[in-house]
């Protein structure tokens, strides 16, 4: 996923105007893409590799931005939904909600979710290849045995091919329902929850409490923040 964008998005992002002015001034040969004007504003523009010119001097490089999310459960990981429900970008102040997700939560999953606009750092973190870590507080729709849990640690073999071992650790019994938290380091489409489906059970809450060595702590649902530095390096280190 790279960071490949609209000439005119590429000013406006940089800060040097309006998209509408970034446009009007991209038409008047203002700009140029590795040394030759452009008078497209909608020519596509790869910033790792393409040198932008505004009035013969280069665009200051986007500032990285990575945000720290705790997502409500009710609320997608998209834009914008054609059947008006709510988005994470709904609660991002309107500077930030260019950036994208990396990786998503499913409606009905609350918790961590980190949205940036640095491609190679969502790669990271999403790509199975890499093993970042996610955890979840599950709370299943019965009591889980420990044979259960077992089958868990192990791997369970879903229709898209077996799940990697994951960590999976108890946490309660509240009304002959089981409370546990697992850490896995794949991300398949609704991953935790299939892999209770196949020891016969649902699950009837979830929420990611940790993406890495990020945990939830204090963070109240809804809240965003930004990551600091030493943050981003400890999600990618390794």
């Amino acid at each position: 996923m790279r960071p490949i964008k609209t000439l005119e998005r590429v000013l406006s992002k940089a800060g040097v105007g309006s998209r509408t002015e970034a446009r009007r001034w991209i038409a008047a040969g203002r700009v140029r893409v590795n040394g030759k004007q452009v008078r497209d504003p909608d020519v596509w523009v790869d910033l790792e590799h393409d040198r932008v010119e505004f009035d013969g001097k280069p665009l200051r490089r986007e500032r990285r931005v990575y945000l720290l999310l705790y997502k409500p459960a009710g609320y997608l990981t998209t834009h914008r939904d054609p059947q008006g429900r709510p988005t994470v970008y709904d609660l991002l102040p309107d500077e930030d909600r260019y950036l994208f997700s990396a990786g998503r939560l499913d409606l009905d999953t609350s918790g961590l979710l980190i949205l940036t606009n640095d491609a190679q750092f969502a790669e990271q973190l999403t790509n199975p290849d890499y093993h970042v870590p996610k955890s979840y507080l599950v709370k299943a729709s019965r009591h889980l045995t420990d044979d259960d849990l077992e089958r868990l640690r192990d791997g369970i073999e879903l229709r898209d091919g077996p799940t990697r071992p994951a960590a999976v650790t108890r946490v309660r019994e509240s009304g002959g329902k089981t409370v546990f938290e697992i850490t896995i380091t794949e991300g398949r489409n609704r991953q935790v929850r299939r892999m209770v489906e196949a020891l016969e059970a649902k699950v009837l809450k979830l929420v990611r409490v940790a993406i890495g060595p990020l945990r939830i702590g204090k963070m109240q649902i809804g809240s965003v923040r930004e990551l600091t530095a030493e943050e981003v390096r400890g999600l990618t280190k390794g």
